[in-house]
C-alpha cells in the first residue's frame, strides 16, 4: 500500500489481523503481507478483486478511519458481482453531505446515482437492503445543501403491512410519521439532529402521507416517494404529475411487498408499463446481489424469489 504508514495499515488490517482473514475467507484467497506489500494466492480473478479491494479500504483509512468487517464484507460482495474498483478523486458519484461521504456500492448504486443527477424523474426498484431509499435521501441532502432545490419532501402512502393506521394516535401525518423512520435516521446521519429539526421546523424539509399531494404542484424540490408499491395507479399518476419546474423526484419500491388489498394493481408496476418507453425518466432494478445489508439479508431475498418462482412454475 502506499505511502507507506503503519497507522494506516494497522486500521486495514484491524486486530490481529482481523481484517485480512475474513477477506481471505469470503475472497478464498490466500493473502501474504511484507510491510506494506501484499501478496494474494488463489484464482486470478478472486486474486486480482482481492487486491483492487485492500487498495480501496487502504483509501478509506486517509481520515484516520478504522476498516470494519462490515466494510470488507460490503466490498467483497461487489467483488461476486463483478468487482469495479472505484477511484474516489475522480468519481462524480459520491454524494457530499455536511456530516458523511456516501459512497455508493456496486455498479447499480453507482447507475443509480447518476441517474438521479441526470433525470428529473427516477424510479428505484428492488428488495430491502439495497441502498435505494438511502441513496435518494443523500442526493437529496446533497441537492439541498448546494442550493440546487428549496425544499425536501419525504412522501408514503398510508398503506401498511399487518397495521390499521385508524387505531394509532394523532392525526394523518402522525400516524404516517412512525414509518417514516428509515428516512428520518438516513437525515440524522447527514445533517445532525438539531439541524433536521430546525429544517422541519421551517418546513424546509416537509414529511406527508401521499393524500397530501393532491392538488399541489411542487417546484424547486426534491420529492422522495418511499414504499411506491403500494400506491394505486391513479394515486401514482397524480403523485408524477405534481412535479413542477426545479424539481427532482425518486420513486422507491419493491414489487414483491405489496401490501395492497387483494386484486388491486400497484401503481409502481403500472407506472413501469406506461412510461418505459417515455424519455428523460431514469429507472435501475436492483436485485439480491445489490443487497448491502448482513450476508444472510441477501441469502433471504433470493430464497425467497427461487421460491416465488417455483410457485408461478406450478401453477
Amino acid at each position: 500500500m502506499s505511502p507507506y504508514d503503519n497507522e494506516r495499515l494497522a486500521l486495514l488490517c484491524g486486530q490481529f489481523d482481523e481484517n485480512i482473514k475474513h477477506l481471505e475467507k469470503l475472497m478464498k484467497v490466500q493473502l501474504n503481507r511484507r510491510g506494506n506489500v501484499f501478496k494474494a494466492h488463489g484464482e486470478a480473478g478472486a486474486a486480482k478483486a482481492c487486491i483492487e479491494i485492500l487498495r480501496h479500504l487502504y483509501r478509506e483509512t486517509e481520515q484516520h478511519r478504522a476498516v470494519t468487517l462490515n466494510m470488507v464484507s460490503l466490498f467483497a460482495q461487489e467483488a461476486g458481482q463483478e468487482f469495479v474498483a472505484f477511484d474516489d478523486s475522480n468519481d462524480d458519484t459520491v454524494i457530499k453531505t455536511p456530516r458523511v461521504q456516501i459512497k455508493p456500492r456496486g455498479k447499480n448504486q453507482n447507475r443509480y446515482v447518476s441517474s438521479i443527477k441526470k433525470h428529473d424523474i427516477n424510479f428505484g426498484i428492488g428488495p430491502a437492503g439495497t441502498g435505494k431509499t438511502y441513496l435518494a435521501v443523500a442526493c437529496a441532502v446533497e441537492a439541498l445543501n448546494n442550493e440546487e432545490v428549496k425544499r425536501i419532501l419525504l412522501v408514503r402512502p398510508a398503506v401498511e403491512a399487518g397495521e390499521k393506521l385508524g387505531f394509532l394516535p394523532g392525526d394523518l401525518a402522525q400516524k404516517v410519521d412512525p414509518y417514516l423512520r428509515p428516512l428520518y435516521d438516513a437525515l440524522y446521519e447527514m445533517l445532525g439532529f438539531d439541524q433536521v429539526a430546525r429544517l422541519i421546523e421551517k418546513n424546509v424539509i416537509e414529511v406527508a402521507p401521499l393524500a397530501f399531494m393532491r392538488g399541489r404542484t411542487l417546484n424547486n424540490a426534491f420529492i422522495i416517494l418511499d414504499e411506491s408499491q403500494n400506491t394505486t395507479p391513479e394515486q401514482m399518476k397524480m403523485f408524477l404529475t405534481r412535479i413542477g419546474f426545479g424539481s427532482t423526484a425518486v420513486i422507491t419500491g419493491d414489487i414483491t411487498q405489496t401490501d395492497l388489498p387483494k386484486g388491486a394493481r400497484s401503481g409502481l408496476s403500472h407506472a413501469q408499463q406506461v412510461l418505459k418507453d417515455v424519455d428523460g425518466i431514469g429507472s435501475i432494478r436492483f436485485s439480491a446481489a445489490d443487497v448491502v445489508r448482513h450476508p444472510l439479508v441477501q441469502r433471504i431475498v433470493e430464497a425467497y424469489d427461487k421460491h416465488d418462482a417455483s410457485q408461478q412454475a406450478s401453477q
